[in-house]
């Protein structure tokens, strides 16, 4: 019925109707979801499939298939327990655990430190696939979404803190921040799952071993949504350029949220919102403090086909265009060596 009213809408809008006012009326009915399934999401994959061509496309379909089914043919490695604990935090699902255990794993094979994987569950994964986690990794703790909620709660409650739980929910990179941090203490490094580790990750394991700033990794251009002027007056500082925050090691007590609360209600109310609001409000965060910058000729943002295929770093963060890149090769260099280190 939903369906048939945004249809009958669409075909009888006149002609000072355009397609904000399809997303005005749609999100005014609760229709936004159902408005980006019938046009956005149709829109972005047919645009995808022209980029990368209809072969490559193909081709990275079949690798992503295969490197999920490959995730159950890995053997758990050694820990290193006679060493101290270094946790790494990551955020996964049903559509992302095999790349986070992907990631994991080729970190653990060049990292002769006993890394502790502490997972939050966004509330879709599922008992087999948290299964699979544990029995690749012993030590690793999964975090339930109800029980970050209930923290949220507490921390942010959402009478005082209404646009930090409200995006939270509409833009899920948003968590990056409020979940991993809201009501915790200590410094805490997160990672994207769409990365992999060819060699030793030193400047990690060394920030790890003695945090003492924040962290991030260098993007390949300022991907913030928001202009200079808007973004700048309300920091009150120069914005860093460059920070991707795939890499994002933080305290979380430092974070002072009634003044990201205001810096993202007033994003929004003056320039509305965008794919990297989350992005924004942490180089924001990040303007006037000393800062660690993971070395951008070994943590690379979007490789090359030709780096994919003989990879020279030591990461790779597999964003946008380099995805056909990491289905078709990367995974698969992890996947030979760990079948070498099994055997």
């Amino acid at each position: 019925m939903e369906l048939i009213k945004l249809v009958y809408f669409i075909e009888n809008m006149n002609l000072n109707h355009g397609l904000s006012d399809i997303k005005e009326w749609a999100k005014s009915r609760g229709l936004g979801a159902l408005l980006y399934k019938m046009y956005y999401a149709p829109k972005a994959s047919i645009r995808q499939t022209f980029r990368w061509g209809f072969i490559n496309t193909y081709l990275t379909d079949r690798g992503k298939r295969q490197m999920e089914l490959a995730v159950t043919q890995l053997k758990p490695l050694d820990t290193f327990t006679e060493h101290q604990e270094l946790e790494i935090y990551f955020m996964t699902g049903k559509k992302y655990w095999y790349q986070t255990c992907f990631c994991i794993h080729s970190m653990k094979i060049h990292s002769k430190s006993n890394l502790k994987p502490i997972i939050y569950d966004d509330g879709t994964l599922q008992e087999k696939q948290k299964d699979e986690i544990k029995r690749l990794f012993s030590n690793s703790q999964i975090v339930s979404l109800e029980s970050v909620e209930q923290r949220l709660d507490q921390a942010l409650p959402i009478s005082k803190f209404p646009m930090l739980r409200e995006r939270r929910l509409q833009q899920p990179l948003l968590r990056k921040l409020t979940d991993f941090h809201a009501g915790s203490k200590g410094w805490k490094l997160f990672l994207d799952s769409d990365m992999l580790f060819f060699y030793p990750p030193t400047f990690l394991i060394e920030w790890l071993n003695s945090p003492q700033h924040p962290c991030y990794m260098v993007d390949v251009k300022n991907a913030y949504g928001y202009s200079d002027e808007l973004i700048e007056s309300l920091a009150g500082n120069k914005i860093p350029d460059l920070v991707n925050i795939g890499i994002f090691g933080l305290q979380s007590e430092d974070i002072d949220w009634e003044k990201l609360e205001f810096w993202l209600k007033t994003l929004l109310e003056k320039e509305g919102t965008h794919y990297n609001v989350t992005q924004c409000l942490s180089a924001m965060y990040l303007s006037g403090k000393s800062c660690l910058i993971a070395p951008a000729q070994d943590y690379i943002v979007l490789p090359d086909v030709h780096e994919a295929i003989k990879p020279k770093a030591v990461l790779h963060h597999y964003v946008a265009d380099s995805k056909p890149s990491y289905f078709r090769y990367g995974w698969k260099h992890i996947a030979k060596g760990l079948n070498n280190e099994q055997k």
